[in-house]
């Protein structure tokens, strides 16, 4: 076992980069961050919201600052050492110190110096049950505090396999050779890496310390960077406050290229020239283009980082490192848009964060809206009206499976609604251009801090106030409301674009492909985009299960596109393949299912498969990759397959329609 890390000296930690380390932060946006933070140490605005996702008791203490002194230990596939935490009491008479944390965290020991005690004191501690994600850390403070009586606690602790820590034996990584960690803690996972006030509407600034092996690079988000080599430990500084969940590490055999002045990508050595040689040049473009609209840009660094495929979301906006899915490298036009996506988090997201998560389409759905100004910007508004149909279309698609009444409907916890009603506000007004302005002065009014709906609102109606005298507007309708968005968005601009794609799905549904006079015009998908590839697959799945006949005139027709690498193509064809039992093109999914493990293609296929005649095929595929799945989404597997199994007992066995017939296997959901 490797040494623990050691402990802080008097509790202290450095808040300050040393020399070296090279400002991030712009020095007025350094200054406004200090500010924010500072001005959270006397408290909220007013008091913030409950959040019945946290079991911390934030509301009666300021988090001024943070400190992680970890060190990383592959063998045992543990973090451990400190956790230095600097705090205000907000109340008077606090007694009881209440922090999110996990049943995977093992805590040893807790500290604590307040007012003018010169030696730290040893606290008792306890874990208590909160909920199926989480625990709650009640720590008893020595004595009753007086309001602003500045108090520091260590917690020393170790991290292991809880939902926020990603231990990546080597043959998980892209270049198998070396093991790989990474932290996701989105959304209240990360009290399962450090225990925390585990809500967004609680920002601070963090240093931290990670020690780790030979030939091992540590990334995180945050605003600085140093390495001492000889004590083989890489320094971080984030000098703006940010909530915990935006708290990121990878630590592996990762390299870097410059992309821009302030950008650059991390990767696998495998990885890297492909990363580099696609973003080139992109990411500073996109970046002015985006401070052209929305202000600016308040995180010094834009960096990238592109993980292996067990990274569970197909991006992250980590502030100043976004995580990225490798898998998305070959997926041509949702490369540039998820890239874009996270960007406008920078502002809508990481700068002013959604107080509440029942409210984060304040993130969402601003980020959405900000994302298509951007990229109409950049690409012109067919492209963005383009991805805004494939995106809606989806919408309309999970609606139409949950159904109008469907309380997950509602705007509070669902993204692309939050796109529609950002958009309806900017009709309000009359001019984007004015509302590019109003979004500049929100992030000016509220940067670095939370805030509700009732804040972006209120800010809304002072500036337009002839917005609330429009027939018809009705905010509570929005808000709480279900089934789909009042109001849809103009898309009239992408016609050019998804005209094409339309006539093109009726002319397969209608069985006019064989039409010699009219089906190449019609069928020609040569120059198309990848959204535009992409929403003919989608609207062919909506039609789906397709004749025999259909599915192999389209794998003629379509042969070079299909056998591409871009596997938003693949994943979608390969869905329809199931859903019309499509067995010429078996081979095909297999070694699809070999090679991309990710979350994001894995499931939807795998759903396909557990729910139809072609369940064995999902259960030889997951008998080939289980040892090249994350744990995490072996169990997702292993669920996903034991209910189609459960379903296809209740049932009459389906037959494929030819000859080529499949025998069905139980399915091994054994751990």
């Amino acid at each position: 076992m490797s040494a623990p890390a050691p402990s802080p000296a008097s509790l202290c930690c450095c808040r300050k980069s040393s020399s070296g380390g090279g400002r991030c932060l712009g020095e007025s946006a350094a200054a406004a961050a200090a500010a924010a933070s500072s001005s959270y140490t006397t408290g909220w605005r007013r008091r913030p919201p409950a959040d019945v996702a946290s079991a911390s008791n934030f509301v009666d203490f300021g988090l001024r600052h943070f400190h992680l002194d970890l060190r990383v230990n592959f063998a045992l596939k543990e973090m451990s050492g400190w956790l230095v935490l600097d705090l205000l009491p907000l109340v008077a008479g606090a007694r009881t110190l209440v922090l999110d944390a996990h049943p995977s965290l093992a805590v040893r020991a807790v500290d604590c110096e307040s007012g003018g005690a010169r030696e730290p004191a040893c606290l008792a501690f306890r874990l208590e049950p909160f909920a199926s994600f989480g625990s709650a850390l009640q720590i008893d403070l020595p004595e009753a505090l007086e309001v602003g009586t500045p108090l520091r606690v260590a917690v020393r602790y170790a991290a292991t396999d809880g939902p926020a820590m990603w231990w990546l034996d080597s043959e998980l990584t892209c270049g198998q050779d070396r093991p790989l960690v990474f932290t996701q803690g989105h959304s209240v996972s990360n009290r399962s890496f450090f225990p925390c006030f585990d809500s967004p509407a609680v920002k601070s600034t963090y240093t931290a310390a990670i020690r780790v092996p030979d030939d091992t690079t540590v990334v995180m988000s945050a605003s600085r960077s140093r390495y001492s080599k000889a004590e083989r430990v890489f320094h971080f500084s984030m000098d703006a406050p940010v909530p915990a969940y935006l708290v990121a590490l990878v630590a592996g055999n990762l390299r870097h290229a410059d992309v821009g002045p302030r950008s650059r990508v991390w990767a696998e050595p495998c990885l890297l020239s492909c990363a580099a040689k696609k973003l080139a040049g992109s990411v500073e473009r996109l970046l002015t283009t985006a401070e052209g609209l929305f202000g600016q840009y308040l995180w010094g660094r834009c960096d990238l980082v592109f993980l292996p495929p067990a990274f569970p979301m197909v991006a992250m906006e980590n502030p100043c490192l976004t995580f990225m899915a490798a898998s998305i490298l070959e997926s041509g036009d949702f490369l540039l848009i998820d890239v874009v996506h996270e960007m406008a988090h920078a502002w809508f997201g990481n700068a002013v964060t959604h107080a509440s998560w029942e409210e984060m389409w304040l993130s969402e759905g601003l980020a959405t809206y900000a994302q298509r100004r951007i990229t109409t910007r950049a690409y012109g508004a067919a492209f963005t009206c383009l991805e805004s149909a494939v995106r809606l279309d989806a919408l309309h698609r999970q609606l139409r499976l949950l159904g109008d009444n469907n309380p997950v409907t509602r705007l509070q916890v669902k993204l692309e609604p939050g796109f529609c009603f950002v958009s309806y506000l900017s009709s309000l007004c009359g001019d984007v251009g004015l509302f590019d302005g109003f979004l500049q002065d929100y992030i000016s009014r509220f940067k670095f801090q939370s805030v509700v709906a009732r804040d972006f609102l209120d800010l809304f109606l002072a500036t337009f106030p002839e917005a609330a005298q429009k027939e018809g507007v009705d905010f509570q309708r929005w808000l709480t409301g279900c089934g789909a968005p009042p109001h849809q968005p103009d898309l009239s601009a992408g016609a050019a674009l998804t005209r094409p794609v339309r006539e093109a799905c009726r002319a397969w549904s209608g069985g006019r492909a064989n039409d010699t006079r009219e089906a190449p015009a019609l069928l020609e998908v040569a120059g198309w985009s990848t959204f535009q590839v992409v929403l003919f697959l989608d609207c062919m799945l909506d039609r789906a299960p397709l004749p025999h006949e259909a599915m192999s005139q389209m794998r003629t027709r379509y042969a070079s596109l299909l056998d591409g690498p871009n596997a938003e193509v693949q994943v979608r064809w390969l869905q329809l393949v199931v859903r019309s039992l499509f067995y010429p093109d078996l081979p095909r999914l297999a070694a699809f299912l070999q090679k991309h493990t990710s979350r994001m293609y894995a499931v939807p296929l795998y759903e396909d498969l557990s729910a139809g005649a072609m369940r064995g095929v999902a259960a030889d595929a997951f008998r080939q990759t289980r040892r090249r799945l994350h744990p995490d989404l072996r169990r997702t597997l292993q669920q996903i397959m034991a209910r189609g199994q459960h379903s296809a007992d209740a049932a009459p066995p389906l037959q494929p329609p030819d000859a080529a017939v499949v025998p069905l296997r139980d399915v091994d959901v054994s751990a």
